[in-house]
């Protein structure tokens, strides 16, 4: 569990940071492996721990920007959302642009590009975390790049 932690970590923050967690990503994060822990015995297999970290990551970021939307429809204050120290230091400078326009595509389309070309996952390992179909995960990259093309303004 130590190297798992070791080698993944930091790579499940820059994801959480990508997929919207923001100030939260190390706590998203923490909670996954959390949750791992508690389900050790339930994995067919142990090196399929990677992939079940990334997919938990997933559905944490996601139930919590369902949480952010409910309370600030609720919310008489709204207030700017802060970007944490750790989601500005993972982004390169020529980086910002890319994930500002990222920050503005529907979440599964965003979940879809990040998984695909900043994990490099193949369509069925992204299929497996999102708990989507391969057709549907297709479809969130493509209709995904192309809104994102289009925001910063290029041809893909």
């Amino acid at each position: 569990m130590i190297r798992l932690f070791d080698g993944h970590h930091a790579q499940l923050v820059r994801l959480a940071v990508l997929l919207g967690a923001d100030q939260d990503a190390e706590d998203v994060v923490a909670e996954a492996f959390c949750v791992l822990h508690s389900r050790w015995y339930r994995l067919r297999a142990p090196q399929s721990a990677a992939a079940y970290l990334r997919s938990v990551v997933c559905n944490l970021v996601r139930m919590r920007i369902r949480r952010l939307q409910i309370s600030r429809r609720h919310a008489a204050v709204r207030l700017d959302p802060i970007a944490s120290a750790e989601s500005t230091a993972m982004l390169h400078e020529d980086q910002r642009q890319v994930v500002d326009a990222l920050k503005k595509l529907p979440v599964r389309q965003r979940e879809a590009l990040v998984l695909r070309y900043w994990m490099d996952l193949k369509e069925r390992e992204i299929a497996d975390a999102m708990g989507i179909s391969n057709g549907a995960v297709k479809s969130h990259i493509s209709r995904g790049m192309h809104a994102l093309s289009r925001a910063m303004g290029t041809r893909r």
